[in-house]
């Protein structure tokens, strides 16, 4: 009993880091994107935010990855996100208030690349700390849990912002993500649990090769990540919605906040029903098809002319998009060797984090050469390829029942 409960208080602390941050990153990524558009009304700008984030967040992805198998503790690492994420916060408050002179583009896409770096080590850490905290047999239910309470910060950030920004200021809004981000470093702080050694020390450039051969060696592991990779580059909408709130809909930030909002709700509402439902027969199927219906959701909402309507399309995207979220984590957790988490939830985090960014900048750059509303359908149809192509070229995913990685 006393084991159980250390289990439940120290996931319960490793949550609270999490939506703490996911909560500060989320209103800072839906005020930016308000702000930036105000500025410039160029969707292009509003795909240059991912690319900002992106590139410093690939250069320092492997090398975080490395540093958090081998160095220090894993708390001290998501404790340095945290505060990178808090001075990130504090610039753009200085940024909002006026404060600072010169080219206001210039700062804001310069604290987002801060943004990039602290990242590259949030996947990292909370990954390799969840493993630790959790017996294996209890993986498929806590990446339930914790997926939905990652849907949950993506849900309320986004409004959060939205109403903060639409009822009082921007720099109201960049504010709260400060203090979200301080109460992410103390409950951080507050985790305490005994660690496993760290891996044996060898050279940084020898430790990333060895985590990069065993996800490129491994089929399931690479199909997983590049499914997603794919799915989420080409079907990025959610970058567009300032523009299509401020374009097609004529409607105000409040009204941005509900759209960023509502893929999470539906990822919440599918995380819930997982953690009493976890889906163990049939998973590659599963994983394969979900995708495909986040594709078609992806197309729906380009065709939508209504408002509610392309809420509705996006909250049945977010559905579709939590069950394989949930399904590629454990396959991840329940795959990976423990001595190579840092590793691999790093080279994870290059394939399915930087494609938000990436996807963002492609549908800033499709949008800018098809127009708005064809480039998110084109990304609709590409997402259905990319499903199609994954299916056939690793057979091992597609029939993948969870018991085989136990």
């Amino acid at each position: 009993m006393e084991l159980f409960k250390y289990h439940q208080f120290a996931f319960a602390k490793l949550l609270a880091f999490r939506i703490q941050i996911v909560l500060a990153y989320q209103i800072i990524a839906v005020v930016v994107g308000w702000h930036i558009y105000q500025i410039t009304h160029n969707p292009l700008s509003l795909g240059l935010i991912g690319l900002a984030e992106v590139i410093p967040y690939f250069a320092s992805a492997l090398f975080a990855g490395h540093a958090v198998d081998h160095y220090y503790s894993r708390r001290i690492f998501a404790g340095l996100a945290a505060v990178l994420l808090t001075i990130n916060a504090i610039t753009l408050t200085v940024v909002a208030l006026g404060w600072l002179d010169g080219n206001i583009t210039f700062w804001i896409y310069g604290s987002i690349a801060f943004t990039g770096v602290a990242r590259a080590f949030i996947a990292p850490s909370y990954n390799t700390l969840f493993a630790i905290i959790l017996p294996r047999e209890q993986y498929a239910r806590a990446a339930g849990i914790g997926t939905s309470t990652f849907q949950v910060g993506l849900v309320l950030g986004p409004a959060i912002g939205g109403l903060l920004v639409g009822f009082g200021s921007k720099s109201l809004a960049y504010s709260v993500a400060t203090v979200l981000c301080l109460g992410a470093a103390i409950s951080i702080a507050l985790l305490k649990l005994k660690e496993p050694d760290k891996a044996e020390s060898i050279p940084v450039f020898t430790s990333i090769a060895q985590g990069l051969r065993f996800v490129f060696s491994n089929q399931i592991v690479l199909g997983a990540l590049s499914l997603d990779m794919f799915a989420v580059l080409f079907g990025g909408a959610v970058a567009m919605l300032p523009a299509f709130i401020h374009d097609v809909y004529h409607m105000g930030p409040e009204s941005l906040g509900i759209l960023r909002a509502a893929p999470a709700l539906g990822a919440i509402v599918t995380g819930i029903w997982l953690t009493k439902h976890p889906i163990h027969l049939n998973t590659g199927r599963w994983l394969l098809g979900t995708v495909a219906g986040f594709g078609f959701c992806i197309i729906g909402f380009g065709l939508s002319t209504s408002f509610w309507m392309a809420a509705i399309m996006l909250l049945l995207s977010g559905v579709f998009d939590g069950v394989s979220v949930i399904t590629r984590q454990t396959i991840m957790q329940l795959a990976t060797p423990d001595a190579m988490r840092g590793r691999v939830s790093a080279i994870n985090g290059i394939f399915i984090g930087s494609s938000n960014e990436l996807g963002a900048f492609e549908s800033g750059v499709t949008a800018r050469l098809m127009g708005l509303v064809p480039s998110v359908i084109f990304g609709g149809f590409m997402t259905l390829s990319v499903v199609g192509i994954t299916a056939k070229l690793a057979p091992k995913l597609r029939t993948l029942h969870l018991h085989q990685l136990h």
